[in-house]
């Protein structure tokens, strides 16, 4: 049996984490090997981006060969690669031609895909999401992104920006959003407002609060989830998806986060009957990402290989 191996990637504000997928003729994907290093995106964009593709080709060099990278990036970059919008991570990111600087310092094919994306992509294909035929993902944490699969590829619609289903307005005239709209579902319900909403210092904390009673965190967490419920809801009545699987840090406390989510689901859902609606939390952990981005780094592979054939 033999097999290809792909670098994938996941930028996050803190730490950068990677995985080697191994991808056999036959059978499933796996994990062949995973890490993180440090992003420190307080250096700045050059500094982050030389130590990222020192890491890389180090890779290469001992676990190596690779047949090309995959990452997931917090944000969104136009068709060249340049980037347009990073949220969440330190520095002027704006205008930097990524797909440009990786070609360049990469000593293998690199592919960029929105890191929510690529959370779709793995969960959609070999997680959570596995075998159900219309897939909408949402992750939960610093930011809240989404995405959907649609027979076991992504869904981006004419615009490319399909998917972005935390970016609907769940709540006119609601707190500003950092993508310079007001009342998203992200502006409403990510980290650092639900950490706001309950007067505490960390979303562990809040969530600690609630197993404890404090009336300020249920209430936070309440209407945290009334929102993204909402926001689930209108994908439900647009879409109708076999699955809606939900993951993030936020997504980690469980019941205590989804159980609010499917409340506000079956409260606003009124056209799919309640057991028809399948939400469930995603089942691969921190590596989804990365699995998501090396899959994607696949595609193009497979894609290109074929045009060539």
């Amino acid at each position: 049996m033999t097999m290809q191996r792909y670098l994938g990637v996941d930028l996050g504000a803190t730490n950068t984490k990677m995985v080697i997928l191994a991808i056999p003729d036959e059978g499933e994907p796996f994990v062949e090997s995973s890490g993180s290093i440090p992003t420190r995106g307080d250096e700045g964009h050059e500094a982050v981006l030389a130590r990222m593709i020192s890491a890389f080709n180090e890779k290469n060099r001992v676990e190596g060969p690779l047949r090309a990278l995959g990452m997931g990036t917090p944000g969104l970059f136009d068709e060249e690669g340049v980037v347009e919008i990073f949220t969440n991570l330190p520095g002027q990111w704006r205008g930097v031609p990524l797909q440009a600087v990786l070609d360049e310092g990469l000593d293998m094919p690199a592919t960029l895909i929105n890191d929510a994306r690529a959370f779709t992509l793995a969960e959609g294909r070999l997680g959570a999401g596995k075998g159900a035929g219309i897939v909408v993902c949402m992750t939960l944490g610093t930011g809240v992104g989404g995405g959907i699969m649609m027979d076991g590829s992504l869904f981006y619609g004419a615009t490319g920006f399909a998917g972005e289903i935390a970016h609907q307005t769940v709540l006119p005239d609601g707190p500003s959003c950092r993508c310079g709209n007001n009342g998203c579902a992200e502006g409403v319900a990510r980290s650092d407002r639900l950490i706001a909403m309950a007067g505490k210092a960390s979303v562990e904390e809040v969530f600690d609060g609630l197993a404890s009673g404090d009336p300020r965190c249920a209430e936070a967490v309440a209407t945290a989830g009334k929102y993204l419920g909402i926001a689930i809801a209108n994908a439900i009545t647009l879409l109708g998806p076999h699955r809606v699987v939900i993951g993030g840090g936020i997504a980690a406390a469980g019941e205590a986060i989804l159980g609010p989510i499917r409340a506000s689901v079956l409260e606003h859902v009124t056209l799919v009957p309640h057991q028809e609606i399948d939400i469930t939390q995603a089942s691969l952990g921190t590596e989804a990402g990365a699995i998501g981005a090396a899959l994607a780094a696949a595609d193009v592979v497979a894609i290109t290989e074929a045009k060539d054939g």
